[in-house]
């Protein structure tokens, strides 16, 4: 097996390229029970004697290469499928998985990440290599799928996954909830999320009613408060929208849940958050237009490699500025300029366009990200920086990008090279002067 990312070796293969799941999970709340199938349709991507996949924590069953029973074994958090003689490049496999077990969450470098109980229902966080706790994957954002989930549990609770709700199915104690997305999602943003959940619209209130719908599950007694908070994302749509182009997904989602979360999750096309983020202060509300904004930074443009992983939060967290400038609190200059202030003031440890493994999320890949875009803003003037983001999103909607590629395109756009303005900001420890206005 071949790894396909330095900064996550023990998962991804570049053997075969999964291009659809099917996932039917039947899930019991207590004790935590699951037991499911999953149907990959896939393409052999050079030849070899077997296929790994990822998988942590759940036991498989029966495995099917195109309906025909096959051999197969596990290792900690790799399944590999053997073949009757050889898998041939570019051949096309169904893989049909059976497998069960109790779920949790993987322990790593970044924490618990994965499949995660809360104390009523399931939150799913599976940034950057969760996805294999709860199904078998090619999980690297490289991979990405489409995908169609069912979940079969409880009556009492709601369960969402990634797309369009395209069935709900009572079956008297029980009910099934089938989502499906057609456009496709890295494995990281798969995701399922139960809870004892009402469903419905976030009203604008004072807000014009943005273009793209927006929808929002969470408890009974969460759902005034947190439409009071959410109203605003109306708002933040529309200015996401005239600035980055148009919003890529059908609607945009919001899970609540019950118990407190740390941090808020992105997923495709939703985010979660919880009570604790559902209030008027400013750091709730740049954290809800930093999750929106993943929408396009991050879900519909998904890096080719962790490395590039500030093209996904440092324009993330940029959106927090652009928010707070259009909606007339600080411009985006005075916020670089006091985030600037406190970043200097701050060793520089991390080369945020190649920050290792170990600060891939750091909060400065975060914050010198955002002022790699403000220096680009600054020397392009606002015309042709927003021009750039837009012809950014439009150009790689729902693909796979790089740091290279955003380097070309920025420089086609300005009509003058980029990178030597900002190499220094993501490619040195040393901290650049920041630009003036003009």
């Amino acid at each position: 097996m071949s790894y396909l990312d330095s900064y996550t070796p023990q998962s991804g293969t570049s053997e075969v390229r999964v291009t659809h799941y099917d996932l039917d999970l039947d899930y019991d709340i207590l004790p935590n029970t699951l037991r499911a199938r999953a149907v990959l349709d896939a393409r052999v991507l050079e030849d070899c004697s077997a296929l790994s996949l990822d998988l942590e924590g759940l036991t498989v069953e029966r495995v099917l290469v195109n309906g025909q029973p096959s051999s197969f074994k596990q290792a900690k958090t790799k399944l590999v499928v053997d073949a009757r003689e050889r898998f041939s490049v570019d051949e096309a496999l169904t893989l049909e998985i059976h497998y069960g077990g109790t779920p949790s969450p993987a322990s790593g470098a970044w924490g618990d990440i994965g499949w995660e109980e809360l104390s009523d229902g399931v939150l799913v966080a599976g940034q950057p290599v969760g996805a294999d706790t709860w199904f078998p994957c090619n999980d690297h954002p490289s991979q990405k799928a489409t995908f169609r989930v069912t979940v079969l549990v409880d009556s009492d609770y709601t369960a969402i996954s990634n797309g369009e709700l395209v069935s709900v199915d009572s079956r008297g104690p029980r009910t099934a909830w089938t989502w499906e997305s057609r456009e496709p999602v890295a494995t990281y943003l798969a995701t399922v999320q139960m809870g004892q959940y009402r469903r419905g619209s976030v009203e604008p209130g004072s807000y014009p009613p943005a273009r793209v719908p927006l929808t929002l599950a969470c408890g009974e007694h969460l759902w005034s408060q947190a439409q009071h908070v959410l109203a605003k994302q109306h708002a933040m749509m529309s200015v996401f929208e005239q600035r980055f182009e148009a919003y890529p997904f059908g609607y945009y989602g919001v899970v609540v849940t019950d118990d407190e979360l740390e941090i808020p999750l992105e997923s495709q096309p939703l985010s979660i958050f919880g009570p604790n983020h559902m209030t008027e202060s400013w750091e709730s509300e740049r954290l809800i237009a930093h999750e929106m904004a993943h929408q396009w930074f991050g879900n519909s443009l998904t890096p080719a490699s962790w490395s590039d992983i500030w093209l996904n939060e440092g324009f993330a967290h940029y959106a927090e500025w652009v928010w707070s400038e259009a909606s007339g609190r600080r411009s985006a200059h005075d916020e670089a300029r006091a985030a600037y202030a406190e970043l200097s003031g701050s060793k520089q440890k991390v080369v945020i366009g190649d920050p290792g493994p170990k600060k891939m999320f750091d909060d400065r890949v975060y914050v010198r990200g955002a002022l790699t875009l403000h220096a680009l803003r600054m020397a392009v003037g606002d015309q042709t920086f927003f021009t750039i983001l837009q012809r950014w999103t439009s150009q790689n909607r729902c693909g796979n990008v790089t740091t290279a590629e955003f380097f070309a395109l920025a420089s086609e756009v300005s009509g003058r090279p980029v990178e030597p303005l900002l190499h220094d900001w993501l490619f040195e420890k040393k901290l650049p002067a920041l630009p003036k206005t003009n």
